[in-house]
């Protein structure tokens, strides 16, 4: 039976999302739950995509197939028993087995968040400790270029020379929650790596009056990353929800 299982975690611990060979990942401590709970069988938990190093998920998702007889509310008890504190099931549904937690989203939504005012060492590692005063005015009128389908070419890290890097970005917002704490909201059909880290460090460009705010059209246009912009830090980054096509539960 293939089961879709909603997941949140803490990454401040973990070396990313993925498994890798002989470091601690929040892949390896799910299937090594799924595992036991499917008697011994090795087991994977394919996901929605992969979140980097320090990088958090208030619901991140994946499907699994378990061959053990087992009812939706016993394997959220089950995983929750055998998963450290740092990661928790939010829930498991059954659904057909030719649903796939990666091909059949048609929406992800993150959420970056900046202290602009005095370092706070208890939120280290959930909110960027910026510190310094940011123009949310003219950030709110820049993030507006990122809206729409563009190729995110200049906003990706690595080399994306031969690779597509459309994307439709449906919404993207800047707010102040309060004072000192800057919200960051992107809603699109999907993101390449490093591209919201570093959407946001061009926009804190912006916010710091080193650029104006139609520098984001232009950079946008370049597609080079060798052009400039800085990468923000990990720890205020958060996936917060995911939509579906085609989930039908069983």
């Amino acid at each position: 039976m293939r089961y879709l299982i909603t997941v949140s975690y803490d990454g401040t611990n973990y070396k990313g999302y993925q498994t890798q060979p002989g470091l601690l990942t929040i892949q390896e401590q799910i299937e090594n739950a799924l595992t036991k709970i499917n008697n011994g069988k090795k087991t994977s938990f394919t996901s929605s995509g992969r979140t980097d190093r320090g990088v958090h998920a208030k619901m991140q998702c994946g499907h699994a197939d378990i061959d053990v007889n087992i009812t939706e509310y016993k394997l959220k008890r089950a995983m929750n028993s055998n998963l450290p504190d740092d990661i928790h099931v939010i829930k498991t549904e059954k659904v057909n087995s030719d649903f796939h937690a990666r091909y059949n989203v048609i929406e992800k939504t993150y959420e970056y968040y900046i202290n602009i005012g005095e370092y706070n060492p208890i939120e280290r590692n959930y909110v960027f400790q910026y510190n310094y005063p940011l123009n949310v005015e003219k950030m709110q009128e820049a993030i507006k270029y990122l809206i729409g389908e563009h190729d995110f070419r200049s906003f990706v890290t690595e080399n994306r020379e031969k690779e597509n890097c459309i994307r439709t970005i449906s919404t993207a917002t800047v707010e102040k929650t309060n004072q000192d704490i800057i919200k960051f909201t992107f809603t699109g059909n999907g993101f390449l790596r490093y591209q919201i880290r570093n959407m946001v460090g061009i926009l804190i460009r912006i916010g710091e009056e080193k650029e104006s705010p139609e520098f984001v059209k232009i950079f946008l246009e370049r597609k080079d990353r060798s052009k400039g912009g800085k990468t923000a830090p990990a720890e205020g980054l958060y996936l917060t929800n995911i939509k579906y096509k085609d989930k039908e539960t069983v």
